[in-house]
């Protein structure tokens, strides 16, 4: 028997047919990728509130400060500073603070038996015994779609609703 019927393989006709059906796949893969995964702001930004609210309520409970969550719809800017924070720190803060893309909007702050905020600043309390003030945030994107998020007070995970929720409803 020749040596060359035992040796079991791909020819090299079978390995180019087989790269080039998974080049063509991710060719029409990626771009659909990146655009509904990787670059979603919707999804970055409701990653952030998700996950600093209750890291925030859960410092000011383990380290006993008042935490300060900043929301200032004007320019568009999410920050955190804390009461024993000097100054500088606190200017550091904001510069540093979190900046929404461009494509979603801050539209106002909204809490229970009180005015909405909807422009300026509003500021959301984190106790030092683990609870926060009850309020509403509501973004919108450029798509016109309204989402918002309901802080409780004692509970640790943040509620997303995907429209404009208010306390009346």
């Amino acid at each position: 028997m020749p040596v060359f019927e035992r040796i079991k393989g791909f020819t090299l006709i079978e390995l180019i047919v087989v790269i080039s059906l998974i080049s063509i796949m991710l060719f029409f893969a990626i771009p659909r990728f990146q655009r509904n995964v990787l670059s979603d702001s919707t999804k970055e930004v409701s990653r952030w509130i998700l996950l600093k609210i209750p890291n925030i309520k859960e410092r000011a409970a383990r380290e006993q400060k008042r935490y300060i969550l900043h929301v200032n719809l004007d320019s568009n800017k999410l920050w955190i500073t804390h009461g024993a924070m000097l100054e500088e720190a606190l200017q550091s803060a904001e510069t540093n603070g979190y900046k929404l893309p461009e494509d979603i909007k801050l539209l106002d702050v909204e809490y229970p038996d009180q005015e909405k905020i909807s422009v300026g600043q509003a500021d959301i309390y984190f106790n030092e015994k683990g609870y926060s003030d009850k309020v509403i945030i509501h973004f919108e994107n450029d798509d016109n779609e309204k989402f918002s998020f309901l802080i409780e007070p004692f509970l640790l995970r943040v509620r997303l609703y995907n429209s404009y929720a208010e306390f009346g409803d």
